[in-house]
């Protein structure tokens, strides 16, 4: 069971779940009206957030949960042995690449989202913090994927963290021809 919203951290998921053609159901949490503070939920994932899983045969064949989008992708990446290298380095440089998405892409474009189109009135010092740091980071993949096709060499579970985030470019203030390797990228994982 697939707990989410259809938000870039929700999407990290199903973008999973259906490139490894596993079943699942999807159990919505409507963030706007509150859902994710329920109690029962708040058992899937203590820290009111989503997306969470509860995978009926988990370890030892007993139900599972897990909460944190990134624990989610590794958790399912090593059950099924999909879009994670079984060797330390490559293992290790998705790691990076998703630990990347969740320090720097995921806080820095949801805040820079959040002040450009929710935030009741337009704070120009966060405007331009956030926006910076969007692009900057913007930058930061456009460089890496002028190395190779996918960020961390093969497409992998970093690629399906990153995506949903950088899809939504011109909503983030970004004009992404500046980065063609990001444009090309996103057009082959679409």
């Amino acid at each position: 069971d697939l707990y989410a919203w259809p938000t870039p951290n929700g999407y990290k998921i199903s973008i999973f779940l259906e490139e490894a053609g596993l079943p699942y159901r999807v159990v919505a949490v409507d963030i706007g009206k509150g859902d994710q503070f329920a109690a029962d939920f708040l058992k899937i994932s203590p820290n009111n957030k989503m997306p969470a899983i509860v995978d009926s045969d988990g370890p030892d064949g007993k139900p599972i949960s897990v909460f944190e989008s990134g624990a989610i992708l590794v958790y399912l990446a090593e059950k099924t042995g999909r879009f994670m290298p079984k060797d330390m380095r490559g293992r290790t440089m998705v790691l990076e690449w998703l630990m990347f998405q969740m320090a720097s892409v995921g806080p820095m474009f949801g805040q820079n989202g959040h002040f450009r189109n929710y935030a009741p009135e337009k704070i120009k010092y966060a405007l331009d913090r956030y926006g910076n740091e969007t692009k900057r980071i913007y930058g930061v993949i456009d460089r890496r994927l002028a190395e190779v096709p996918y960020v961390a060499g093969e497409y992998s579970i970093a690629d399906m963290a990153i995506f949903p985030w950088t899809r939504g470019h011109a909503r983030q203030g970004i004009d992404i021809a500046e980065f063609p390797n990001v444009k090309r990228w996103i057009d082959a994982i679409n």
